[in-house]
């Protein structure tokens, strides 16, 4: 086959499922910030289409297995990374996307040479509009928007304003982003899927319709391993080594959302996703520390029935469940097995000196308080702060310090559009670097 005649013949493939149902208008009620309309229904549709943003981390890496075990279902259009050139390089070989983009102009130039010399039929392009024009592009069906932090902002937007299937594995977007995101995502009509493990859950576990929530829902408790720390004695927490944060006994993950996990901001970013994804106030959003990673979250009903989701701690089967939705596909992840499943524990963040070992997660409850903007500041200053202790800049226990003086010391405006949260957060990691320094000296 050529170049030009596999490039032709992309996109031409149809398959055959069952009828998808709409999430339905309901879902675009401003009352029920949540998730957006527009899954298409029909017994015959064309072949999926998917941008896949952030595509060598780990979030990415699962996203395409998963795909590649559904060749007639889904067709890659495009990969995103950001400095994994060679690993760019392999799955452009395994996957044939359309196009494939770079953070930089020198890393693009250099798969490009590689591209080239594979006979790749592969346009290859660089910098922050290239990767929100295949976020946005017509002939994109679905983004999985897996960039870390919040570079991953600006594509998540251009996809929730084109109206696309997006799967949001970027917490961020929300947590900086806020209301304006959610915005973006009703006037789009975009379909807003959640691909972290915990919100995967609790979306499953709600009642279908949005607008039953509040009067049927008591609360939505997030479950977290707890981290590998989660018995390590506090005295001893301002000597623990990047490569001790990193090694989580559960699940595999890169070093940022590692070390984000290791002082509980990880949950307390997701408890700010989960007000912005289902609309609950944060005093009805609780967490409870769950070892096993078995349970990855749960929603207690107003006649104190709680319904969880369960299953493996294997990132394939959310990912999976936001690709297929509302049906089920197969995931590649293994299946629970009950005759062997070890005690199922849970631990409050009472118990076991949990708050002074995490201070960190009491922050969104904080933050969500406060003005909006609160949280854009709140993670600004937390990948700062990660990136500092990283690099042995500072110390562990330091990390909760660099981001309360920031959130103490930075006034903060209610943010009104992408250029406010961009404005924000450099004002945030400028104030978080200083702060760092201070700390070194």
């Amino acid at each position: 086959m050529t170049c030009q005649t596999e490039c032709a013949s992309k996109g031409q493939q149809r398959v055959i499922a069952g009828a998808w149902r709409s999430f339905g208008s309901d879902r675009c009620d401003p009352a029920n910030p949540s998730f957006g309309a527009h899954a298409q229904r029909a017994d015959e549709f064309m072949i999926q289409k998917i941008s896949v943003l952030g595509s060598t981390g780990s979030i990415g890496s699962n996203t395409l297995d998963v795909l590649a075990r559904h060749p007639d279902r889904f067709e890659v259009f495009a990969l995103v990374a950001a400095t994994q050139i060679d690993l760019l390089f392999a799955q452009c070989v395994r996957h044939r996307p359309r196009i494939a983009v770079l953070a930089d102009a020198a890393g693009a130039s250099e798969l490009e040479k590689q591209i080239k010399a594979a006979g790749l039929c592969i346009e290859v392009r660089s910098g922050v509009e290239a990767i929100c024009d295949v976020a946005g592009h017509r002939e994109v069906d679905m983004v999985m928007a897996a960039i870390v932090g919040a570079a991953g902002l600006a594509p998540c937007l251009a996809a929730a304003r084109a109206g696309k299937r997006l799967l949001l594995a970027n917490k961020e977007a929300l947590v900086v982003g806020g209301s304006v995101f959610m915005a973006a995502v009703h006037s789009g009509g975009a379909t807003l899927l959640p691909i972290d493990s915990e919100h995967s859950a609790i979306f499953q576990s709600l009642p279908d319709d949005p607008k039953t929530w509040e009067r049927r829902i008591e609360r939505i408790v997030l479950t977290a391993s707890g981290g590998p720390f989660r018995r390590r004695d506090v005295s001893t927490l301002h000597a623990v080594t990047p490569e001790e944060a990193c090694a989580h006994p559960n699940w595999v993950m890169g070093r940022k959302i590692s070390v984000d996990s290791a002082t509980m901001m990880n949950k307390a970013l997701e408890v700010i996703e989960a007000h912005f994804l289902f609309g609950v106030e944060a005093a009805r959003l609780d967490v409870v520390i769950h070892p096993q990673s078995v349970i990855h979250s749960m929603v207690q009903y107003r006649d104190a029935s709680v319904v969880a989701q369960l299953g493996t701690p294997d990132m394939r089967v959310p990912i999976a469940y936001g690709l297929s939705w509302p049906e089920r596909i197969e995931s590649g992840a293994s299946a629970l097995n009950f005759r062997e499943l070890q005690a199922l524990t849970f631990e409050s963040l009472e118990d076991h000196g949990h708050r002074q070992r995490f201070p960190c997660l009491a922050l969104a409850w904080q933050v969500l308080d406060a003005q909006e903007g609160s949280c854009a500041i709140l993670n600004a200053a937390n990948e700062i702060a990660v990136e500092s202790f990283l690099d042995r800049s500072i110390r562990f226990d330091q990390i909760y310090a660099v981001i309360r003086e920031t959130l103490e010391r930075l006034e903060c405006p209610t943010p009104r559009s992408l250029g406010d949260l961009q404005e924000l957060d450099a004002r945030a990691r400028s104030l978080a670097r200083t702060i760092v320094r201070q700390s070194c000296t």
